[in-house]
């Protein structure tokens, strides 16, 4: 008799799915058995690709477009879900984007850009999201942090105060949704090797600070986004149906070395 897997039968959103950690908690998801939407705004290819992965696991993949900052765009993509599955049993709001400025550098527009994507998006989202899940029984929402949402970035502030208000909306959204069967946590993965770490300045200008991570990393390496994947996975469990509210770090220990850096 063939074991079965244990998201088989599952739904799974994956918000900024195309690529890096998000592609990766998509596929992860797929490996385990569940069938994937995976959400794109602005490039259609690798979300494709995503697909195309997904699918020859022998899993169902939904493409769905969606600017996870317009209100009505996040509809139509609960709308198309809906449609296709007609519930949801887990969502994963991993999209993110920022203007990496300092503080005298920002502007309303990057300010309200920002919010919208990394805050707000999960407030209106969830609501969208939990009678979908309530109608099969229960389910779960994690959200992707930043240790900028607790510790001062180079110009990261605007990422920074959107982080944070994940992070406090993941607390109210927990107590809110326990009585619906609804588990919601987050995680906070500090430097992972993806290609997004070239669009930094601060990674360009200075070639070897990937090194200097590293060796300032208790375990020895950087996550990996299979590692983000994982966590977000077990947190998306049984297993996990008495964490609550909770952000967990993923970061090999290295917030908790600090004071022993240079």
């Amino acid at each position: 008799m063939k074991n079965q897997l244990p998201f088989e039968n599952k739904i799974v959103l994956v918000t900024g799915s195309g690529r890096g950690i998000g592609r990766e908690i998509g596929l992860h998801f797929a490996r385990l058995g569940a069938d994937v939407v995976i959400n794109f705004f602005r490039n259609r290819a690798p979300a494709e690709s995503t697909a195309i992965e997904v699918e020859k696991l022998g899993r169902c993949a939904l493409v769905v477009k969606a600017d996870m900052g317009n209100l009505d765009d996040i509809s139509r993509l609960f709308d198309e879900i809906e449609a296709t599955f007609g519930g949801l049993d887990i969502f994963i709001h991993n999209a993110a984007s920022g203007y990496n400025r300092s503080v005298m550098e920002q502007k309303p527009r990057g300010w309200d850009w920002t919010m919208n994507i990394n805050a707000r998006a999960l407030l209106f989202a969830a609501q969208r999201a939990a009678p979908l899940m309530e109608k099969r029984g229960g389910g779960s929402i994690i959200s992707i942090s930043s240790p900028g949402a607790n510790y001062v970035l180079p110009e990261y502030v605007v990422v920074g105060a959107s982080k944070a208000a994940l992070e406090a909306l993941t607390r109210y959204l927990a107590v809110e949704f326990a009585p619906m069967n609804i588990v919601v946590n987050a995680v906070s993965p500090g430097v992972v090797e993806t290609d997004a770490l070239k669009h930094f300045d601060i990674i360009r200008e200075q070639e070897d600070i990937i090194g200097k991570a590293v060796k300032a990393t208790p375990v020895g390496r950087l996550a990996k986004p299979r590692d983000v994947a994982e966590v977000v996975a077990f947190l998306a469990s049984p297993s996990a149906a008495m964490i609550c509210g909770q952000v967990i770090t993923i970061d090999g220990g290295y917030l908790l070395a600090m004071k022993n850096r240079e």
